[in-house]
């Protein structure tokens, strides 16, 4: 009995000592990832305000609208950043879009996911954003792979679970922001 004893106090030791360890680490790095993740945020914002400035952010949090901010070309609002959360194969992603006012996509940039590499992270890169830019005003937004170009839906072929996360994330900005118009 008493050597039981000896070994889960030990072991209880051990789990201790990993545990304040683990603690510690954890109230030393966090700070530094929380700056890294904000930094990538604001890279991402820049990347996608074509060239109009940012305004201040409003946050929505109806599943799949996060935020807004409004873009300004300096006679008034002239767009919107917005980032919409929806899923894909791998589970939750955020993408992240400028639209002008009408609706139309500006650009947009894939954000956090755990999609399949070489499959549906294609979908970080810009290349793939390039086929929804221009689309969701008076043309809209590919709703499914049929809806896009041969070229296009080959590309994105193998990852259509990420398309239509992708595509419906870009589809619910567009109405949202022709619901906001150019008011605040």
């Amino acid at each position: 009995m008493t050597r039981y004893i000896k070994t889960a106090v030990i072991l209880f030791l051990i789990c201790a000592v990993c545990t304040a360890l683990c603690a510690l680490i954890n109230e030393i790095t966090a700070p530094r990832i929380a700056a890294n993740v904000e930094s990538d945020r604001i890279t991402a914002l820049e990347d996608v305000s074509a060239g109009l400035t940012i305004g201040e952010q409003y946050d929505v949090g109806d599943g799949s609208i996060n935020y807004y901010i409004p873009l300004s070309d300096g006679n008034g609002i002239a767009g919107y950043i917005v980032e919409m959360s929806t899923s894909g194969y791998g589970g939750a992603m955020t993408v992240i879009a400028s639209y002008a006012t009408d609706g139309s996509v500006l650009e947009a940039k894939m954000m956090a996911n755990s999609e399949t590499p070489g499959l549906g992270k294609k979908a970080e890169e810009a290349w793939y954003m390039e086929m929804f830019k221009g689309l969701g005003g008076e043309q809209p937004l590919p709703a499914a792979k049929s809806d896009l170009s041969a070229e296009d839906n080959a590309a994105v072929s193998g990852a259509s679970i990420t398309f239509s996360g992708v595509s419906s994330a870009l589809i619910n900005g567009s109405q949202f922001v022709k619901g906001l118009g150019g008011a605040v």
